[in-house]
């Protein structure tokens, strides 16, 4: 019970992610005639301004649990808030000239990204200050994550019944009903012991990237996190030109999560007996044998993608428990629990949004490069569109899993064991 009462704020916050980064163009373009290519340059720099505050936000949300707990937690009241604000925001813009919509634009994506964050810190330190064994930590990201993938999927359904005003309202209650949930669980930090002045100054904290263990697991993330983002960003691709079955899209996304979900317990009973690196590493090869079979799909082989699907959605289920886990047991095992996990899960979440700009950034140039135009369907098309969406990511899954074992290898802090 009080897993779930500390994971379910991970669905309002997941349930940003699709409308905003698949959805808002669209409208924007369809709805105001703003220009595609200058969309996606504001996009991109709104993220890129995102991503390098994410450290910043860290450190400050570090020394908010050193005041108490319950700072924190208002502090990320007032996050929500311009996260409720700004989305809302996005949707209904007032009748502005151009510069004005633009600016306007801009400025709500930024209230929507920086509110984001700091709540997202918040609930990220949250757990990681309790501390405990790799199973017990696993548990506490599993519940978080398994609340994020309802959240994805109540996304992409609500906005097709209800539209953008209502989803706007309903991820303002869902972030109200987290964060008191959130709340109900502050009384299992343990209170920190005060300082006197008779105590020596205590040293500098390291920085995370002070830590050889911390950069390679980080690396480990990135390589891992860019494999996934590829065939998200190139499923549309796929799905329509490839297997010829758009109206199968939403399908074999809900097949996908859901499989992510059902596979959580699983990996969690595996984590207590093989450690997290070991759990990590089985999951990654799981996606990359699942993948393997992409290149050799063709028109109407929906019913083998869907296994396709099923089996990466499993796989998904350890990316989700393991990575989050594996850091929090990193800090403590370092000396720096409940004092540095703030500063940690910032660099973290710079990296896991630098992710989606990386696959962007390499899928797309290089499927143009190799050829491929969308709808034409030449032997031509169909060889670039198997290799960019089928080979590249397997390719990255494949260099995580040996980092992941040369860095377990080098770092016995990175094994994940009790």
């Amino acid at each position: 019970m009080r897993t779930w009462q500390y994971g379910l704020l991970g669905a309002p916050l997941a349930f940003l992610s699709l409308p905003l980064y698949v959805a808002l163009p669209r409208y924007y373009a369809e709805h105001y005639a703003l220009a595609l290519s200058s969309l996606g340059l504001l996009l991109l720099l709104t993220r890129l301004l995102d991503a390098s505050l994410d450290p910043f936000i860290g450190r400050w949300v570090d020394r908010l649990f050193a005041q108490s707990t319950l700072r924190a937690w208002r502090v990320a009241v007032v996050g929500a808030i311009a996260v409720g604000i700004g989305f809302a925001a996005l949707w209904m813009p007032w009748h502005m000239g151009a510069t004005a919509l633009w600016l306007w634009l801009g400025a709500m994506l930024v209230c929507t990204y920086i509110g984001f964050s700091i709540v997202a810190m918040v609930h990220m330190t949250w757990a990681a200050r309790w501390g405990g064994s790799p199973q017990a930590q696993a548990a506490w990201v599993s519940a978080r994550e398994g609340a994020a993938l309802l959240g994805v999927i109540a996304a992409s359904l609500l906005p097709l019944w209800l539209g953008y005003a209502a989803l706007s309202i309903t991820l303002m209650l869902l972030l109200c009903i987290g964060l008191l949930c959130l709340k109900r669980t502050a009384h299992l930090h343990a209170a920190s012991p005060v300082a006197t002045h008779s105590l020596p100054p205590a040293p500098p904290l390291p920085r995370p990237w002070q830590l050889p263990a911390f950069n390679a697991l980080l690396v480990v993330f990135l390589f891992n996190g860019t494999a996934s983002a590829i065939p998200a960003t190139l499923l549309p691709f796929f799905v329509r030109d490839t297997l010829n079955a758009p109206s199968w899209e939403p399908a074999f996304l809900l097949i996908y999560f859901v499989a992510a979900g059902l596979g959580m317990p699983l990996w969690l009973r595996l984590i207590g007996r093989w450690g997290l690196a070991r759990v990590w590493m089985l999951g990654m090869a799981t996606s990359v044998l699942a993948f393997c079979a992409v290149p050799w799909l063709r028109t109407g082989d929906t019913t083998a993608f869907a296994i396709v699907c099923a089996l990466t959605g499993l796989a998904l289920g350890a990316d989700l428990a393991v990575p989050g886990a594996l850091l929090t047991h990193l800090i403590h095992r370092s000396g720096l629990g409940q004092q540095a996990e703030g500063s940690f899960f910032g660099w973290w979440t710079s990296a896991n949004k630098l992710n989606l700009a990386l696959a962007s950034g390499l899928a797309l140039p290089l499927l143009e490069w190799s050829g491929y135009v969308t709808a034409r369907r030449t032997d031509t098309d169909q060889l670039a569109l198997a290799l960019s969406y089928g080979l590249l990511p397997c390719l990255f899954k494949l260099v995580a899993l040996a980092l992941l074992w040369a860095g377990a290898r080098r770092h016995p802090v990175l094994k994940g064991l009790s």
